[in-house]
């Protein structure tokens, strides 16, 4: 099954809920947090492919002024990549997560769970496709070093001219 993040895009104001002081009632826009303003280019990937996750970190950081009691609190953004092989899919629509598994330092296995729309996810790019016949690759938990992200590499097929 292929995952697609589907959007609906408002036209006027007057379709998103408001209370009767004309307010709107979504209190993520009036805190000012991030919102998934732009949906995500049209990836398509599916359970064993091999997929690049480029997620934005903001790490705070405390830094001293000139004098000793100014302490500055700095924030900075970045991106950062996170690559594995996706071994499930759980979800409906906008809901979904999928879950990314890599082969960190040292031999262990590190999992990642993502919201497939999220203001955080910058890019999704799958590296390689993957032929399974499985919805979920919860066996590759049990495999041990270079057997743990061995998956057959599918094959696309050519349209003869």
């Amino acid at each position: 099954m292929a995952l697609k993040a589907t959007w609906t895009k408002i036209e006027n104001q007057s379709d998103i809920p408001q209370d009767n002081q004309g307010q709107t009632l979504d209190s993520d826009v009036q805190k000012g947090k991030p919102k998934a303003s732009k949906p995500p280019k049209k990836t398509e990937f599916r359970v064993g492919d091999t997929v690049r996750v480029h997620y934005r970190l903001i790490e705070k950081e405390k830094e001293a002024g000139k004098t000793k009691r100014s302490i500055k609190e700095i924030t900075r953004e970045r991106i950062q990549v996170f690559e594995g092989i996706v071994i499930s899919i759980k979800g409906r629509e906008e809901n979904r997560m999928f879950t990314v598994r890599r082969i960190g330092a040292a031999g262990i296995g590190i999992e990642r769970i993502f919201p497939i729309c999220s203001p955080w996810i910058h890019d999704i790019t799958v590296k390689r496709r993957g032929a399974v016949r499985r919805a979920k690759l919860y066996y590759l938990r049990d495999k041990v070093g270079k057997a743990a992200t061995r998956v057959n590499e599918a094959t696309i097929p050519t349209t003869p001219r």
